[in-house]
C-alpha cells in the first residue's frame, strides 16, 4: 500500500517553487510600434518593442497596463536556448502607412535562424494575435517558445495563473488574459520571475522540463512551447474580466484566423484616415498619416476624450506600480494633442478632449491638476497656470460658447484673475520650478482674452472686461518679469526661462533639479518658451527681444547632427538619461549632473511655427524636415534624441525617453498643416487682432 501511495504522489504535478519572484520593471520606453483597433470594441493598446517582441498591453483602457512582455526563445540541437531579441539583429516596419499594422522580423546573426513576427488587435473584442513564421538554414531543428509576462490590472505583483487545456490562463482581481495558439501549445507552464520561469527553466538545458501547472500570486511569467505547422504559428491573447471569457476572446480571434483580424484591423484605420484630412504635400506622408493615427489611438474608449502622453513609461518610471505619469491626462498635454487632431482634421476628437476637460478634469474651483487618471482623479499635486489656461484656448478655437463650456471657461478664468501671485506659476511647463514664466504667462495673457470672447458671446460684458484688463495688464509686464539687460550671454536683452523674483536683471538663484547645478544665477538659464508669445499672438515675430533671444537659445541650446539641429528643453537640463546610457532616476544628488537632458524635437515644430509667423517659410521647411528625420524605425516620434554627450549614441535619433510622445506627433501634424496654410492656424485672432493688429491693445 504505502509503495502504491508514493507512485501516485509522483505523478501529482508538482507546483511550483514559492514565489512571488522578482518585479520587473516595465520595458524601456523606447517603442518601435503602437498598436489598437481604430473600433471603439476592441479596448486594448500593444506597443512593439524595438529589441524585440511585445512590451505593455493595456486593458481595460489605455491608462492601465494588463502585460509587460511577450518575448520570444529559441533552443537549438545544441540544447542552448536563446532571446531572440539577443540573438538576432532585430527590425521593426510599418506593413503599411495606412494603418498601425508592424512586422517585425529577427535574423539570426550566423544565419541559421529567421523569425518573423506580425502583429495586430482584434477589432471587435480586446484581443491581440501575432502571426509567427521560423525558418531555419538545413535541417537544423529549432524549437521556439512564447513567454509571456502578464501585469494585469495595472499590477505587476499580483497575478496568477493555471493552465487550462492547452491555454494559459491568468487572473488578478476583475482582469483575466488567456494564452493559447494555433495549432495549440505542446506544452505550458505557468511560474514566477527569476525563479521558476520558462527562460530560467531553458537557459539550463534548452528544454522545457518544468511544466507548471499553476501558480499562485505573484510576479507571474507563463510559457508556451509554440508547435509549428509548415513553419507557422498563430499566438493569441485575450482579456476579458474572467479567464473564461479571455478565452473566448482569444478563441474567436484564432477562429477567424490572423490574416482576416489583420484584414479587417487595417480596413478600420483606413477609413479613420479617410475620414480626416489628406496629408499636406509639404509633409511626409507617412508619418503624417502614422502621428494622425497615434493621436487617435492615444484616446481612451471608455472615458472618452482623455487621451494620454505616451503609451510607455521612460526610466525610472517603469518601477511605478500601478503604472506612472506617461499614462495620465495632463491638460497641456491634451491642448496640444486637440490641436494636433484639429490640424489632422478630426474635429470630432478635438472637441471630445474640450469636453473630458471641463466635464471630467476640471477642479470645482476652476483649476486643472497637474495629471489625473482617466476618470478625472487627480494624482499629482502641483499647479500649473497654462495648465489652467490653455483649455480657454482650446474653447475659443473650436468656437464653444455654448452654456456648458461658458460655465468652465468662466471658473477657469476667475481662477487665473483670482490666484495670488499670479502669473507667478507654481510649476512652468517643464515642472520643476516656480516662477515668472513666458511660455506660462503666454497661456495666460491668450486664454484670458479668449474667455473674454466667450464672456462677451454669453452677454457677460463685466467678465469679459475683466478678463482683458488683466490680460492687458500682463502682456504689459512680461518683459519686465522675463526679459533682462543684464545677462551673460548677449549684451542686447533676452528672455530667461523664468524668473523667481520678476526681477530678470538681478542674479537671483535656483537650483536647477533633475541632478542639474545648485545656485545658478537666473540670467544663465533660457529656454525656448518665449515663442509661445509669438505663437498665440501676443508679441510680433519681429520683437527685438524674441530675435535677440534666438540668438542665444541656439547657442546656448542647439544641438547640430548630420540629420538637422535639435534644442534641448532649458540650460544645465538634468531630465534624461544619465552619462552611461543608464535611465533616469528619482531623488537624484543636487548639482551631481548624474544625468543629462538630451534635445526634444518638438522644439523643431515650436521654431516652425514662429519662423512661419515671422514669414520665412522655407526655414519652417526645414524645421519640419528635421522633426521626421528624427522618426524611429516604426515612424515613431520621440520626447528627445541623442546629442553629442556621453554615451555617444548616433546625434539626432531617438533616446530611451518617451516613444511615441503624442505631444511631439501632434506639433507635426500642426506645423505640416500651418505650412500648408501659410500661417499659424492655432494662433487665437482675437488674441492677435488686439496685440498685433493695432498699436495699442483695444478696449473691452
Amino acid at each position: 500500500m504505502w509503495t502504491s501511495v508514493v507512485v501516485v504522489l509522483s505523478l501529482l504535478p508538482a507546483p511550483p517553487p514559492p514565489g512571488p519572484g522578482i518585479d520587473q520593471q516595465y520595458l524601456p520606453a523606447a517603442k518601435t510600434g503602437f498598436l489598437t483597433s481604430a473600433d471603439t470594441r476592441s479596448k486594448v493598446w500593444a506597443t512593439v518593442q524595438g529589441s524585440g517582441g511585445l512590451g505593455e498591453i493595456f486593458y481595460p483602457d489605455i491608462g492601465a497596463p494588463s502585460a509587460r512582455a511577450l518575448q520570444f526563445v529559441l533552443a537549438g540541437p545544441d540544447g542552448r536556448a536563446v532571446r531572440a531579441e539577443e540573438a538576432a539583429a532585430v527590425t521593426t516596419s510599418l506593413t503599411s502607412d495606412r494603418s498601425l499594422s508592424y512586422r517585425q522580423v529577427f535574423t539570426e546573426r550566423s544565419g541559421r535562424w529567421k523569425l518573423s513576427a506580425s502583429y495586430t488587435t482584434d477589432p471587435r473584442a480586446a484581443g491581440v494575435l501575432v502571426d509567427l513564421r521560423l525558418t531555419t538554414r538545413g535541417d537544423r531543428p529549432y524549437r521556439l517558445y512564447a513567454i509571456y509576462d502578464p501585469a494585469l490590472g495595472n499590477t505587476r505583483g499580483g497575478d496568477s495563473g493555471r493552465t487550462g487545456g492547452a491555454a494559459l490562463l491568468a487572473s488578478d482581481g476583475p482582469v483575466s488574459s488567456a494564452f493559447t495558439a494555433r495549432p495549440a501549445f505542446a506544452a505550458t507552464s505557468s511560474g514566477y520571475a527569476g525563479v521558476s520561469d520558462g527562460w530560467t527553466d531553458l537557459l539550463a538545458d534548452g528544454r522545457m522540463d518544468w511544466r507548471y501547472r499553476s501558480a499562485g500570486p505573484g510576479s507571474l511569467v507563463q510559457t508556451g512551447e509554440v508547435r509549428l505547422a509548415r513553419h507557422r504559428a498563430t499566438l493569441a491573447l485575450g482579456f476579458g474580466p474572467s479567464a473564461g471569457q479571455a478565452l473566448g476572446v482569444a478563441r474567436s480571434a484564432l477562429d477567424r484566423g490572423f490574416g482576416r483580424v489583420a484584414r479587417d484591423y487595417a480596413a478600420g484605420w483606413a477609413r479613420y484616415l479617410a475620414s480626416v484630412d489628406r496629408a499636406p504635400a509639404v509633409a511626409d506622408r507617412g508619418l503624417y498619416r502614422v502621428s494622425a493615427m497615434v493621436l487617435a489611438a492615444s484616446e481612451d474608449k471608455t472615458h472618452r476624450g482623455a487621451y494620454v502622453a505616451a503609451p510607455a513609461a521612460p526610466w525610472a518610471f517603469g518601477r511605478d506600480d500601478p503604472s506612472g505619469p506617461y499614462h495620465l491626462i495632463w491638460a497641456r498635454d491634451l491642448y496640444q494633442i486637440a490641436t494636433g487632431l484639429l490640424a489632422a482634421g478630426d474635429r470630432a476628437g478635438a472637441e471630445r478632449a474640450l469636453d473630458y476637460l471641463f466635464t471630467v478634469q476640471q477642479k470645482p474651483d476652476g483649476s486643472f491638476p497637474q495629471n489625473s487618471r482617466l476618470d478625472g482623479t487627480p494624482v499629482w499635486a502641483g499647479l500649473q497656470l497654462d495648465e489652467v489656461a490653455l483649455p480657454l484656448v482650446l474653447a475659443y478655437q473650436l468656437g464653444r460658447t455654448d452654456a456648458a463650456t461658458w460655465s468652465g471657461v468662466r471658473k477657469a478664468a476667475d481662477f487665473l484673475i483670482g490666484y495670488e501671485g499670479a502669473p507667478f506659476s507654481p510649476q512652468d511647463r517643464w515642472e520643476n520650478q516656480s516662477g515668472y514664466s513666458p511660455a506660462t504667462i503666454a497661456a495666460q495673457i491668450a486664454g484670458l482674452v479668449c474667455a473674454a470672447a466667450i464672456a462677451r458671446a454669453n452677454g457677460d460684458t463685466a467678465a469679459s472686461a475683466r478678463y482683458l484688463a488683466t490680460a492687458d495688464d500682463w502682456r504689459a509686464n512680461v518683459k519686465g518679469w522675463t526679459v533682462t539687460s543684464t545677462g551673460p550671454y548677449s549684451a542686447k536683452p533676452y528672455f530667461l526661462r523664468l524668473t523667481k523674483d520678476g526681477q530678470p536683471d538681478r542674479g537671483t538663484t535656483y537650483d536647477i533639479g533633475d541632478s542639474g547645478p545648485t545656485g545658478v544665477d537666473q540670467r544663465r538659464v533660457v529656454d525656448p518658451g518665449f515663442l509661445e508669445l509669438v505663437r498665440l499672438g501676443v508679441l510680433p515675430a519681429a520683437d527685438p527681444a524674441i530675435r535677440n533671444s534666438l540668438d542665444v537659445v541656439d547657442d546656448q541650446l542647439g544641438v547640430p547632427t548630420r540629420r538637422g539641429l535639435f534644442w534641448y528643453r532649458a540650460s544645465f537640463d538634468g531630465f534624461g538619461e544619465k552619462a552611461d546610457g543608464s535611465q533616469w532616476d528619482y531623488d537624484l544628488p543636487p548639482g551631481s549632473r548624474i544625468t543629462r537632458g538630451r534635445a526634444w524635437p518638438l522644439l523643431n515644430g515650436e521654431r516652425g511655427e514662429y519662423l512661419i509667423a515671422a514669414g520665412d517659410l522655407r526655414a519652417a521647411r526645414a524645421q519640419l524636415a528635421t522633426m521626421a528625420r528624427a522618426a524611429g524605425p516604426g515612424l515613431l516620434l520621440p520626447e528627445q534624441v541623442w546629442d553629442r554627450q556621453p554615451p555617444y549614441r548616433e546625434p539626432g535619433t531617438p533616446t530611451t525617453s518617451a516613444t511615441p510622445l503624442t505631444w511631439t506627433h501632434a506639433q507635426y501634424l500642426r506645423l505640416a498643416r500651418d505650412l500648408e496654410a501659410g500661417r499659424v492656424l492655432e494662433q487665437p485672432a482675437v488674441v492677435a487682432e488686439r496685440y498685433l493688429t493695432g498699436s495699442t491693445p483695444r478696449t473691452g
